[in-house]
C-alpha cells in the first residue's frame, strides 16, 4: 500500500486545471440547487452535499494512486456538483429560522465559520503534511465531515416548526419576527419580476463585485508576496491564515453592529445594509491601494495591508449578502443560486484577467494594474448597489396573493350594486 503515500511531480498547469475544475459543477448547479432548497428544504440537501462530499475525500488520495490527476479532476467536479447546494440551502434555512432582530449576527456566525475553517485548515495542513503526509489532509477532512453530517441528521431541522429541541414560546417568536404563522408556503418562482427586479441587479452586481476582489486576493496573492515582496506565505501557515482569522473575528462586531442599528431604529434596514456592505467592499479597495504601494520585502506592512483588505471584507455578511432575504424570503434561496452562479463565473475571470495584466511577476508597476482594478471593481458595485439597492419586502415575494389582489380589483362590479 506504499504506493497510496507517493508524491506527484504534476506542471503548474495540471495544478491550475485541477483547482479550477471544483468551478465546473459548482456554477453549473447554482440556479438549479436553490430551486430543490425551497421544493425540498434546507436539511437533506446539506446533508447529502456534505456527506458526498466527505466520502470523496477520504476517497480522493486513494483516486490520485489510481487514475492520476484526470481522476483527481473528476473528484473535484462532483465535489463542485454537491457543494452548488450549500449557499442556496444556508440562505433557505437562515430565512426560516433567523429572527429579523438577531439575523445580523446569527448569519455572520454561519458565513463567517467559512473563514474560520479557512485558517484552521491553513494551519492544521503544514502539521498533517509533516507529520503523516498530505493524504492526512483529505483524511482530516473526510472524517470531521462525516462526524458532522451524523450529528445534523439528529440535531438539525429545516424550520423551527419542525424542530423537537425549541419550545413553542420560541417558534412563536420566531414567527412574529418574520411575519409569518405556521409553515412557510410555497410559490411558484415568478422569473420574469425576479430577473426583471432593479433592487435584485444590484444584488447581483454587489456579489459579483465582491467575488472579483476576493478571488483576486486568494489567488494572487502568493504569488505577489513571493516574487516582489520576497515573502513565501504558503510556507509560514500561521501568516497565510490571518488574513482570514481576522475577517472570522471582525465578522461578530460587524453583525451586532447591524443589528443593534437596526433594533435602535438609527437607520432603515436598507441604510444598514448599505453600511455595512460599504465597510465591506470600499474598505478593502482602499486597503488594496494602499497594498500596490507595500515597500518591496516590507512583509510587515504586506501582511497588514492584506490582513486589513481581507479582514473587513466581513462587512459583506451583512450587507448583500442578506437582502437576498430581505427581498423576498419566499425566494432567497433562488435569488442566492443566481446570483451565486454568477459571482462565481466571476471568480473565474478574474485570475485570468490577472494573467493577461501581468507579464513579468516581479514587476511592481504590473502589480499595481492588478490591484487597482480589483479596487475600482469593489468601488464601483458597491455604488450600484448603493444608488439601487434596497430591503423593502419585494411584491413578487408572495406572487399568488398579488396576482389574486389583482384579479379581486379588475373584476367589475355585479350589475345593480
Amino acid at each position: 500500500m506504499s504506493y497510496l503515500f507517493q508524491h506527484f511531480e504534476w506542471s503548474y498547469t495540471v495544478q491550475s486545471v485541477i483547482l479550477s475544475s471544483f468551478f465546473w459543477g459548482y456554477v453549473i448547479l447554482q440556479v438549479p440547487a436553490g430551486e430543490m432548497a425551497r421544493k425540498f428544504g434546507g436539511k437533506p440537501l446539506v446533508i447529502i452535499s456534505i456527506a458526498i462530499n466527505s466520502l470523496i475525500s477520504l476517497l480522493l488520495p486513494i483516486g490520485a494512486a489510481i487514475g492520476g490527476w484526470q481522476l483527481v479532476c473528476v473528484c473535484r467536479i462532483l465535489q463542485g456538483f454537491t457543494q452548488a447546494f450549500i449557499y442556496p440551502c444556508m440562505h433557505h434555512l437562515i430565512s426560516q429560522w433567523f429572527p429579523l432582530e438577531e439575523k445580523g449576527l446569527l448569519a455572520t456566525i454561519v458565513y463567517a465559520g467559512g473563514q474560520l475553517g479557512i485558517a484552521l485548515q491553513l494551519i492544521a495542513s503544514g502539521f498533517l503534511a509533516t507529520a503523516w503526509g498530505w493524504q492526512a489532509i483529505f483524511y482530516a477532512n473526510g472524517t470531521l465531515g462525516a462526524i458532522w453530517t451524523v450529528a445534523y441528521m439528529f440535531l438539525g431541522s429545516d424550520s423551527p416548526e419542525r424542530s423537537k429541541y425549541i419550545s413553542e414560546e420560541e417558534v412563536k417568536y420566531i414567527q412574529r419576527s418574520l411575519g409569518r404563522v405556521g409553515e412557510q408556503k410555497r410559490y411558484p418562482a415568478p422569473w420574469g419580476k425576479i430577473m426583471t427586479s432593479l433592487p435584485f441587479w444590484a444584488v447581483i452586481v454587489a456579489h459579483c463585485g465582491q467575488n472579483w476582489g476576493f478571488f483576486t486576493l486568494m489567488t494572487e496573492m502568493p504569488t505577489y508576496m513571493a516574487k516582489v515582496l520576497n515573502v513565501d506565505l504558503k510556507s509560514n501557515g500561521m501568516l497565510s491564515s490571518l488574513p482570514y482569522l481576522s475577517m472570522y473575528l471582525l465578522s461578530f462586531p460587524m453583525g451586532a453592529m447591524t443589528d443593534i442599528i437596526i433594533r435602535k431604529k438609527w437607520l432603515s434596514i436598507s441604510n444598514t445594509r448599505k453600511l455595512s456592505n460599504s465597510i465591506g467592499l470600499w474598505g478593502p479597495a482602499i486597503a488594496l491601494i494602499g497594498l500596490s504601494y507595500s515597500p518591496v520585502g516590507n512583509m510587515v506592512v504586506a501582511v497588514v495591508m492584506l490582513t486589513i483588505a481581507v479582514g473587513i471584507n466581513a462587512g459583506q455578511y451583512t450587507g448583500y449578502l442578506l437582502v437576498h432575504i430581505d427581498l423576498s424570503p419566499n425566494f432567497s434561496a433562488s435569488l442566492m443560486g443566481i446570483t451565486n452562479f454568477l459571482a462565481n463565473i466571476i471568480s473565474i475571470i478574474a485570475p485570468l484577467v490577472c494573467g493577461l495584466i501581468i507579464q513579468d511577476e516581479t514587476e511592481p508597476m504590473e502589480w499595481r494594474k492588478v490591484f487597482f482594478v480589483a479596487s475600482g471593481v469593489y468601488f464601483f458595485t458597491n455604488l450600484f448597489f448603493v444608488l439601487f439597492g434596497t430591503s423593502e419586502r419585494q411584491p413578487w415575494n408572495e406572487p399568488k396573493e398579488t396576482d389574486d389582489v389583482e384579479m379581486k380589483a379588475e373584476k367589475p362590479a355585479p350589475v345593480g350594486t
